[in-house]
């Protein structure tokens, strides 16, 4: 067991533990890239320096849209033992906040192991109730996502959805695959790798921070994507697959964020400063 005062760092697993019981095999080595191996970079349209239009501008799809439903999914297989957790929620995107039920996995025995998380999403921040480990039910717990070894973008069990479409700007790699029906929209199928500090140099100020603090944390900066991109540029759906090393083995991450209900309302109300922990974190 592991006690931190919040705020001060220590990697990522003495940061946050929401998903420390899943993912303490990829945290414990504070992100460190392995595997996964050199991509194949045969496209039919690869472009030279890298970025793709269409990718590119999946973005400003979703900031014209102005917020949409979300569902997440991250998906973990490790030593033959595959864990996943869901999240449900809305996003903003013009606001860049968004707000997400993360629920964790039952136990081996088949009880609940852990009440559902709430995660506001925010530029620079994630805020966590029910995060537990010590902290009081009644109270948030709020990280500095700029300090996390990978960004949050696999540590807080669900990628920030604008940050998923963020990192589409560092497209190294892309290929039209073709055309798809999705959720009642057609859509086209994008398959490719994206480059996290091409995309932290291309990404908007809000979500620089955090993709520049996971380029810093990974050693593989090459992450393979399935992109959907409907004929109004909006985002439907992306899937990034993630690999680190725990030093004997390799652990893989697949984060899937889903996008529907264009135009819905999102609320996101920032927690009070009394009601944010400041305690002492268990992980």
């Amino acid at each position: 067991m592991v006690e931190q005062r919040h705020g001060h760092r220590s990697g990522a697993a003495a940061v946050v533990s929401v998903v420390s019981v899943v993912f303490g095999a990829i945290v414990a080595t504070g992100c460190s890239g392995g595997g996964g191996g050199p991509q194949t970079r045969t496209v039919a349209d690869e472009r030279p320096g890298g970025g793709h239009p269409v990718l590119a501008a999946a973005v400003d799809g979703l900031l014209a849209a102005g917020s949409a439903r979300a569902r997440t999914s991250m998906e973990t297989v490790t030593g033959g033992t595959r864990v996943t957790i869901q999240g449900d929620g809305g996003y903003d995107f013009r606001r860049r906040m968004g707000r997400l039920t993360v629920v964790l996995p039952r136990d081996p025995a088949g009880a609940e192991e852990h009440l559902p998380v709430t995660e506001l999403l925010t530029p620079g921040a994630l805020y966590m109730k029910n995060r537990g480990a010590g902290v009081p039910a009644d109270k948030w717990v709020r990280i500095d996502t700029t300090t996390l070894e990978d960004g949050n973008l696999v540590t807080g069990g669900a990628t920030d959805p604008l940050a998923a479409a963020e990192l589409l700007r560092g497209a190294r790699t892309a290929r039209l695959l073709g055309r798809e029906r999705f959720a009642g929209a057609t859509v086209r199928h994008f398959r490719g790798t994206a480059d996290i500090a091409y995309a932290a140099r291309r990404a908007r100020p809000h979500a620089r921070g955090a993709l520049a603090a996971a380029a810093k944390g990974f050693t593989t900066m090459t992450v393979p994507f399935d992109a959907y991109v409907d004929d109004a540029g909006r985002l439907r759906k992306v899937k990034h697959r993630f690999s680190f090393s725990n030093g004997t083995e390799t652990v893989a991450v697949t984060s899937t964020t889903v996008l529907f209900g264009f135009g819905t309302p999102v609320t996101v109300r920032l927690p009070d400063p009394g009601d944010i922990y400041s305690g002492r974190i268990r992980s």
